[in-house]
């Protein structure tokens, strides 16, 4: 069952704030309070490889990222896994840094993998900044998303053609 309790109104921005929206029933505007008032928080201790600052120990605390979204209803049917298989998640950051995921990935049927857009980070809440998209399984850092702004779901959809210019090799 669905806690979003923030309907998605477009246009409104709220500090720390970040919209799911995309082929979803139910898109939201979601705050770091929303998240830790309306859904079960985890704890997740870390240590990811940064390119620029080496290895990076941390302890992030937030709701399980398939229970968040998963309230926004995406926009297959919940028995047909392989309908659930093409499913993907765009998340973007304050930043400029995005990542693309599979709804497999953390979908308790497949990969099970316990992502968070966790509210807190070495015990400081994350309010002012934003939700940080933690991934608890990586090595490196790059799918560590902070200040998240936005998350698209959407499905995969083969075209059958090739992109302009391309030839097969």
């Amino acid at each position: 069952m669905s806690r979003l309790s923030t309907p998605h109104r477009p246009g409104t921005a709220r500090t720390g704030a970040f919209e799911v929206y995309g082929d979803v029933a139910r898109p939201a505007t979601l705050t770091v309070a929303d998240l830790r008032r309306d859904w079960q928080q985890h704890r997740a201790d870390v240590v990811f490889d940064c390119a620029t600052a080496g290895p990076q120990h941390h302890t992030f605390e937030g709701p399980l990222l398939r229970e968040v979204v998963g309230g926004t209803l995406p926009g297959f049917d919940p028995a047909r896994r392989k309908e659930r298989s093409r499913f993907l998640l765009a998340v973007s950051g304050g930043d400029g840094h995005h990542a693309v995921l599979s709804w497999a990935e953390i979908d308790a049927d497949f990969g099970d993998t316990p992502m968070l857009p966790a509210t807190r980070m070495d015990d400081v809440d994350l309010d002012a900044t934003g939700a940080q998209l933690v991934v608890p399984s990586d090595r490196c850092g790059a799918r560590y998303i902070s200040a998240v702004t936005r998350i698209w779901i959407g499905a995969y959809l083969p075209t059958g053609s090739r992109p302009a210019g391309r030839r097969a090799r």
